[in-house]
């Protein structure tokens, strides 16, 4: 290969992803679609190989804009609202409890719609509590960041909650059922690691005792606040009832998709049967037409999702992929505890370095290259899903969720730095990321 398309494919990859850092409130498919065409242009990627792309991110893209789509006619029902308050309720007027209940919402919200979706929903519905009860700065900043770190690390569980996730199951030929039956535990257990890690370094900061906050002050919405919600547009008295219908038919879907999964069914069906079944409930009893859909589903993640995935892949072909057969396959063949760590310590440090979407993909691809058993494959595949979904939380940059995030709370009038964030993350990330990937390696020999 040329050394002219070797340079232009490293310095568009550069390039997307400076950009994606420096201006993160632009739409990311803008820098991302520009760097894909370029390297489509160095010819480090054909036009064939774009067939096997699609084919590639196809059914994980339909099946996280499905979610999305969930995750706005919920919006529509006010249930992120609903769920708020009853957070609120549950805290009575305690501090800790709300750290506590606040966690497990963004851990829920992640497994019921997904990453992104999960710090677009709660931390705007934070900001306008935390404000509401008229917490200072350094008080706000426990719930907003542990909330944050939770919802983006939550999406390691289960693997239909983040996009990159699904691409990678596809690449190593990896059902979403064992993905799960794999994961769950030893990710659950890391997640647990994380909010105590958490709990400890944020107990002197976190208020004992709240503000009483009366009915007249729900649903969570301000005018003065530059996050400003809508109302719910169900009567008071019949939201309990609606809700609790909402939450057993969203928990149904996300069943049915690892029914699909054990059963070899398409679980991209599935998640649209979903979709289009709570559209048309929301049609029926808000008189809502789907159309809104349109304009308020963020297609862009797709032509994001898809132009990253060309440049990885002309990455893949200029021999990054290549290199890093080499460094580390003597290190993943040494045991499943080697391969675990390793492959998650590599995960970790690629994406605080240029992303975990990238990363993912680089990882997923040298794993499928490396002369390795079935068993040490998926085990180094999900130890590279812990260190693009957890290890990557080490600075702001790791994630697309993280970098929303920033933007989000600075919106929101909450001051943070990348030196106050990464004095948090030090301390709690890496100690958690290990012990969720030795977790993991334990876990599998048992099961195996």
């Amino acid at each position: 290969m040329h050394d002219i398309t070797i340079l232009t494919t490293v310095a568009a990859f550069i390039c997307t992803i400076a950009f994606i850092f420096w201006r993160p409130q632009v739409n990311e498919a803008i820098p991302a679609t520009i760097g894909a065409i370029v390297v489509l242009l160095s010819g480090s990627v054909t036009l064939n190989d774009l067939g096997t792309i699609a084919e590639t991110i196809g059914g994980a893209a339909v099946t996280i804009m499905a979610t999305i789509v969930m995750a706005i006619v919920l919006e529509s029902f006010g249930f992120f609202h609903w769920a708020a308050e009853k957070v609120m309720e549950r805290a009575k007027g305690s501090g800790i409890k709300l750290f506590w209940y606040t966690n497990l919402l963004c851990f829920l919200m992640t497994l019921f719609v997904n990453n992104d979706g999960s710090i677009l929903i709660t931390t705007p519905i934070l900001l306008i509590l935390l404000s509401r009860l008229k917490l200072k700065n350094h008080q706000k900043i426990p719930y907003l960041l542990s909330g944050a770190l939770i919802a983006t690390a939550s999406s390691a569980p289960i693997g239909v909650s983040n996009i990159v996730n699904l691409i990678a199951l596809k690449i190593v030929h990896m059902d979403l059922y064992m993905h799960t039956a794999m994961m769950f535990v030893p990710a659950s257990l890391g997640l647990v690691v994380l909010a105590l890690l958490l709990f400890v370094h944020f107990y002197r900061v976190l208020p004992r005792r709240l503000p009483t906050l009366n009915a007249g002050q729900w649903p969570l919405s301000d005018r003065d606040h530059p996050l400003q919600e809508e109302r719910s547009p169900i009567p008071k008295e019949k939201r309990p009832r609606l809700m609790l219908g909402i939450l057993i038919f969203v928990l149904g879907v996300r069943i049915s998709l690892f029914v699909a999964s054990f059963l070899h069914l398409p679980v991209s069906a599935m998640a649209v049967i979903g979709s289009v079944s709570l559209l048309l409930w929301r049609w029926y009893y808000l008189k809502i037409s789907p159309r809104d859909m349109i304009k308020k589903t963020p297609w862009y993640i797709l032509v994001f999702a898809f132009s990253m995935y060309v440049i990885v892949y002309g990455l893949n072909h200029i021999g990054l992929t290549d290199w890093l057969i080499r460094t580390f396959e003597p290190i993943v063949s040494g045991g499943l505890l080697q391969a675990s760590v390793g492959m998650g310590a590599l995960l970790s440090v690629l994406s605080n370095l240029f992303n975990n979407h990238p990363a993912l993909m680089v990882g997923t691809l040298t794993l499928t290259q490396m002369d390795l058993s079935p068993l040490t494959v998926k085990i180094s595949y999900l130890a590279s899903v812990i260190g693009s979904d957890i290890g990557s939380l080490l600075l702001p940059i790791g994630t697309l969720a993280t970098l929303m995030w920033m933007h989000i709370v600075k919106r929101g009038r909450v001051k943070i730095t990348w030196s106050e964030y990464l004095n948090v993350t030090i301390r709690v990330i890496p100690v958690a990321s290990c012990l969720t990937l030795v977790i993991l390696a334990y876990w599998v020999q048992w099961l195996f």
